[in-house]
């Protein structure tokens, strides 16, 4: 292991091993995987020994199982559960985020003789449609044209500078998924890129239209057909920050549209030229640059705007595995929190959660949080240590929100395609976790006489790509339990 990296693993290695207070903390290994799910991972050609499993029933009935239940593995995105559990107690489930807009100087006729301000509060989930509300407000306040700047103030946000980045496997940086936190995030830096086969060629649209992102539109225009097929389109981004180049090759039909997310320039670059658009879409001007500054204390505030509640935030992150909110959620914890000693907001929030789960009665144990979202080659944390987790969240006061914001089996979220047609479809909230080498699933689901379940299942494998089907007949067999089984045979 390189030394950077291998410092940067020491400092995460704060932990967690969580007690339900059913369970017994050290229960050893119990049963044997259902032979329908040693059927599928043989298919897979995945050993037993790959699979971490850990089931809690959680209303007094049934048996407990740990199966490998005590390896510390890669969680992937089911480390968001620990993040966001933690967030809707530490901060609360109505916590939100402010951004502020402040004018410094005199308006005269329209004119502000002076700069507009932009306060960020390291909103995770300001939108382009809050950004232009907060602009509306701007003009209602009798503004149409800045002879000033454009300030940008960076939340008071501190980023770790000892873990390196994700590199993801395509080798594509530009994936909306791999967007890092940012002081001065906004709309999640996403480019919405829509392509539209019309009778006198294809015109590309992109949204927001920022002048620092060039379209190069090099698609071919193929005849109307009855059903489109699937877009044969490619994008390929130059992206050196500041501005950026995305071509398009390939071909499309005539009245048929594709469309891709994709982001690109740095946060302050893509927070400034979307003000900036915004505010020319609605007629107004800014004469000067853009600078890194503070609001004085001679400015005045005239438009802000509050996130969604914290709850709305946690479902986005869980239900649809957005890493960048997790990210930003999990640095916001540490923010909250800060103490002197704190090097940075990650180390606070590591510092802030073990505090947090020792409060409650949990020791320390495995629990590596690199960033408290799974994107992560690092994280670390054991079934077990998941499924009593999940057990603790069962008695929480927030376990209905918590519950909530996981996807319901095939029905919505990253769960909507999978246990379709099965018993268990609408009665498990699972969130997933996909990774190279990694497949999980993780949350609460009901078994045929309605009794709760924590369940964990955990594949970290060269093969784990293919578990999906073990893993969906996981969720099967505890649907089929009864209060003395602890596996079934079938």
């Amino acid at each position: 292991m390189p030394n950077a990296v291998a410092r940067a693993l020491l400092c995460l290695m704060p932990m967690l091993a969580v007690s339900a207070v059913s369970t017994p903390l050290h229960a050893a290994d119990s049963g044997t995987l259902p032979a329908r799910v040693e059927s599928a991972l043989q298919s897979a050609k995945i050993p037993s020994d790959a699979v971490a499993l850990a089931v809690i029933p959680l209303e007094g009935q049934g048996m407990a199982q740990f199966i490998n239940a005590d390896t510390p593995v890669n969680p992937a995105s089911t480390m968001k559960l620990v993040t966001t559990y933690a967030a809707l107690e530490i901060l609360g489930p109505t916590h939100q985020w402010r951004s502020d807009l402040f004018v410094d100087g005199p308006v005269v006729n329209g004119t502000l003789q002076g700069d507009l301000i932009f306060r960020s509060g390291g909103d995770p989930k300001l939108t382009l449609e809050r950004m232009w509300l907060m602009l509306r407000d701007l003009k209602a306040a009798g503004i149409r044209d800045i002879t000033g700047d454009l300030v940008l103030q960076p939340a008071d946000l501190r980023l770790p500078n000892d873990i390196p980045p994700f590199i993801d496997d395509s080798g594509n940086q530009n994936r909306p998924f791999l967007v890092e936190p940012d002081p001065l995030l906004t709309n999640l830096k996403v480019l919405v890129v829509s392509s539209y086969g019309e009778q006198n060629g294809i015109r590309v649209n992109v949204e927001p239209a920022l002048p620092e992102v060039k379209v190069v539109n090099q698609l071919t225009l193929l005849p109307a057909t009855s059903n489109c097929p699937r877009p044969n389109v490619a994008y390929d981004i130059q992206d050196e920050g500041y501005q950026a180049t995305i071509t398009l090759t390939g071909n499309l039909h005539e009245n048929c549209i594709a469309q891709r997310y994709l982001t690109a320039l740095t946060a302050t670059t893509y927070t400034a030229s979307t003000l900036r658009t915004l505010w020319q879409e609605m007629g107004g001007t800014i004469q000067g640059g853009t600078q890194i500054g503070r609001a004085p204390a001679s400015s005045r505030l005239v438009a802000q705007s509050w996130s969604p509640d914290l709850v709305d935030v946690v479902r986005d992150i869980n239900k649809w595995s957005n890493n960048t909110m997790a990210r930003q959620l999990f640095l916001t914890i540490g923010r909250e929190n800060r103490i002197a000693t704190d090097r940075d907001d990650h180390k606070a929030a590591v510092r802030v959660i073990n505090e947090w789960l020792r409060g409650k009665g949990i020791q320390a144990n495995t629990l590596v949080m690199e960033n408290g979202s799974g994107l992560s080659r690092m994280e670390r944390l054991t079934a077990r240590d998941m499924a009593q987790l999940l057990a603790q969240a069962w008695q929480s006061p927030y376990r209905a929100e918590f519950i909530a914001s996981m996807p319901l089996a095939a029905m919505d979220g990253t769960m909507r395609r999978r246990l379709r047609n099965t018993p268990v479809a609408g009665q498990a909230h699972i969130k997933t976790g996909s990774l190279r080498n990694v497949k999980a699933i993780a949350g609460i689901t009901r078994d045929a006489n309605g009794q709760s379940w924590a369940v964990t299942a955990i594949v970290n494998h060269v093969s784990a790509g293919a578990s999906g089907q073990a893993l969906d007949l996981v969720l099967q067999d505890v649907y089929r339990r009864v209060p003395t089984d602890i596996a079934t045979a079938q």
